[in-house]
């Protein structure tokens, strides 16, 4: 998908909770694409950060994918030039990943922008995307103010949203 992107001159964020994950996809993505990625994480310099975001906000010849983790990413960021944002793994509050995502939706956006979230099968990235989507209004009240209703999950809510399940799973 960020071939695609890229091959059409578009910008994309791509959103990792994960700073040892975002510097997989950086290595990655930079021997795909044959172009520079930047990354931005919690130890990045401020100077540092203020520099990526200048070039990825410039003229068409900047980088053309810029990954963020999404605490270092998630606040105090203009990054209008993105038409594509990527949520590589997801959060379990939907709040902040609502809050990275709009790092792309701000004042001087002139273009449509697309959200794509990745999900595996059977997985705990699947439930979460369940919980998340399925109970939105549980997830506003309850998963928006924070992230105590982990703690009040009972012991077999706990241990299906952790196991993973037998669709996941290949028979011979």
């Amino acid at each position: 998908m960020l071939e695609e992107a890229v091959a059409e001159g578009d910008r994309a964020l791509v959103f990792t909770q994960f700073a040892e994950m975002g510097q997989m996809l950086k290595g990655y993505l930079q021997e795909t694409l044959g172009r520079e990625v930047l990354f931005l994480h919690g130890g990045t310099a401020r100077k540092a950060r203020d520099q990526m975001v200048e070039r990825f906000q410039g003229g068409a010849n900047g980088p053309p994918v810029f990954i963020l983790s999404l605490k270092a990413g998630g606040t105090g960021l203009n990054l209008t030039a993105a038409s594509h944002v990527f949520h590589f793994d997801r959060w379990w509050n939907p709040a902040v990943e609502a809050q990275a995502t709009d790092r792309a939706f701000r004042i001087g956006q002139k273009r449509n922008v697309q959200v794509h979230k990745y999900v595996c099968v059977g997985t705990l990235e699947e439930r979460i995307d369940q919980l998340m989507e399925g109970k939105k209004e549980l997830a506003e009240s309850v998963v928006g103010a924070g992230e105590a209703w982990l703690t009040e999950m009972s012991t077999d809510e706990l241990r299906k949203l952790l196991a993973l399940s037998s669709e996941a799973v290949l028979e011979d």
